[in-house]
């Protein structure tokens, strides 16, 4: 009955957003409304995720998780509550977001939130575009909350510079932002809890300074974490494919793929995967059932299908992502 699927994206107005993915992926956006984020494959209450293709277009992530689970999942682990595990998005950053921190799943319970692991993958990026990621070297708690108090915050944090193709894994509890002039792919763990430290100042789309999460924040930050490194790994010629590996983590594993026209390669058998397309366009069927994938798209696999296969019907980039 299952077969790949793909989804139609719930938009986010946030105000450091854009119409970036208008721009790159044709996606039509709501007018008048800064987009900072698309969510391509949700599980979230209140955002699930719609079937965009085939028999089963109208139902949603949620009637699947709650009717087909073994079938998607495979192996792989729900999130609280039976949920999907993963939740995948792209981000289109016109202004910094704000300094933020999810926090550790040893303190997730008694913050009453969730932990959030996530990777971003750099799909767009302005000339002068940098992350803010952990802390700069030698910066002790007690100093970063004294800059908290005078406003200068910003100042603990590690810059890094970053070009199209740079990919930044992100434990829970490590410290970061996002800079200006950005689009980026985004898969994380099911969750959507986010302690803001700092906000530049500025007021939420509703005029008002947007909430502030000190305390939350101060108990989550891994304050040893210093001047992380964006991810290092090569590529590495498989066949037809050039493979690098981003992401080896137990909550998910993420690669990407450089295709030329007309090459293909298997997905493994039996594992809830996800691909996203960067540029391109691929084709991904099965045996009775084949989908085409455009740059901007996200394509579930669910576990149940043996023979997925992936076609590249131009040269293609792609995030091969395997739930664990």
């Amino acid at each position: 009955m299952l077969y790949p699927l793909v989804f139609q994206p719930i938009f986010k107005g946030r105000i450091w957003g854009g119409r970036e993915l208008e721009r790159l992926y044709a996606k039509a956006l709501p007018a008048d409304t800064p987009i900072g984020e698309a969510w391509e494959i949700s599980d979230r209450p209140g955002d699930a995720s719609v079937i965009a293709n085939g028999p089963l277009a109208g139902k949603d992530l949620r009637w699947l998780m709650e009717n087909h689970a073994a079938e998607i999942l495979g192996d792989a682990k729900p999130a609280a509550a039976g949920r999907f595990p993963l939740l995948c998005k792209i981000l289109d950053a016109r202004e910094k977001l704000s300094l933020q921190v999810h926090p550790p799943a040893s303190k997730a319970a008694e913050l009453k939130g969730e932990p959030k692991t996530e990777m971003w993958f750099i799909a767009d990026a302005a000339p002068d575009a940098s992350l803010y990621v952990g802390l700069k070297r030698g910066v002790t708690r007690a100093e970063f909350e004294q800059k908290i108090a005078d406003g200068s915050v910003a100042d603990c944090f590690h810059r890094i510079p970053v070009r199209v193709g740079d990919t930044m894994f992100l434990p829970s509890g490590r410290v970061h932002a996002i800079g200006d002039g950005l689009v980026i792919f985004e898969i994380q763990q099911n969750s959507d809890t986010t302690y803001r430290v700092f906000d530049w100042n500025r007021v939420g789309l509703d005029g008002q300074p947007r909430e502030l999460h000190v305390a939350q924040s101060l108990a989550s930050i891994d304050f040893d974490d210093f001047e992380p490194k964006l991810v290092e790994s090569p590529f590495i010629s498989d066949g037809p494919i050039q493979r690098r590996s981003l992401v080896d983590d137990p909550l998910f594993k993420v690669e990407t793929w450089k295709l030329n026209a007309g090459s293909g390669s298997r997905l493994k058998p039996k594992k809830l995967q996800i691909v996203a397309v960067l540029s391109g366009q691929i084709e991904i069927k099965n045996d009775s059932f084949s989908v085409i994938v455009s740059a901007g798209q996200f394509c579930l696999i669910p576990a149940s299908l043996v023979q997925a296969r992936v076609l590249a019907r131009s040269g293609a980039a792609l995030l091969c992502v395997e739930a664990n």
